[in-house]
């Protein structure tokens, strides 16, 4: 992007377009979760759950995965994994279940973040 229209959207308050979510590009991301979770149907749980249909699934209802005692009380008070919320837990999970044991810290990046929301879509 040219350097006028960007200083000028800084100094006017006023959004930039945002980049296009690339699902190939949030499997590369999704890269760092796989230490901990699987996304394949049918595929198991690991030190996390599958997160294959994770997009708008009930909180907590991954078969065989024990979840800690906080994020099963934030699943009986009506916690469901849409987009909003799973990109802020994505971005910052102890601002969503505070005591949870999720230890991954968050994905700031915002381009990585809507990429591998595309991905996660693209698995449900």
């Amino acid at each position: 992007m040219p350097r006028a229209p960007l200083i000028a959207a800084l100094l006017l308050g006023t959004a930039l377009p945002a980049a296009a979510q690339d699902a190939e590009a949030g499997q590369r991301v999704f890269n760092q979760c796989r230490a901990c979770h699987s996304i394949n149907a049918g595929g198991r749980n690991g030190v996390g759950p599958n997160l294959h249909g994770i997009l708008d699934r009930k909180a907590g209802t991954a078969e065989g995965f024990r979840y800690s005692a906080s994020l099963r009380e934030k699943a009986a008070g009506g916690l469901v994994w849409d987009e909003a919320t799973l990109r802020a837990y994505i971005a910052n999970p102890k601002a969503v279940v505070p005591a949870g044991s999720m230890s991954f810290p968050g994905l700031r990046n915002e381009q990585q973040l809507g990429d591998l929301i595309a991905y996660l879509k693209s698995n449900s």
